[in-house]
């Protein structure tokens, strides 16, 4: 199985594709700041998961790499909001692109709760010979 295959990794690509797509119309003058933070910390997110997963063996750095995701799911819902209070998302992809990312989060949430189920207890270990 690849990391691409998780359902969190694949809803928090489609996310961060959505967040690019909507903020090529954000003004020039926020080419430096907003734009670029909200991008940032969306593609985290995925990158975060692809991680964790590769960490998977040990469930203590699979979670730590999670967090780090969550955290950063967070953070685009934080750009989100100032984007849709600048005016530079209507209030309908507002919405939407928050219901995106609260999937990802209860997504998240439920890996972190249960790592377990994701092979973190499954992959064989080193042995001393």
């Amino acid at each position: 199985m690849s990391f691409k295959s998780l359902l969190a990794y694949e809803k928090s690509y489609v996310l961060a594709m959505s967040v690019f797509h909507v903020s090529k119309k954000f003004p020039k003058v926020e080419q430096y700041s907003l734009t670029d933070q909200i991008r940032k910390s969306s593609r985290s997110v995925t990158a975060n998961i692809a991680e964790a997963y590769r960490k998977r063996r040990y469930p203590k750095h699979f979670i730590s790499k999670l967090t780090d995701a969550d955290a950063e799911n967070s953070e685009t819902q934080v750009w989100l909001q100032y984007s849709h209070d600048c005016g530079y998302l209507t209030p309908l992809e507002n919405k939407q692109l928050i219901i995106q990312s609260l999937e990802v989060g209860r997504l998240l949430e439920f890996m972190i709760r249960n790592p377990e189920k994701f092979g973190s207890d499954q992959l064989p270990t080193a042995t001393a010979n």
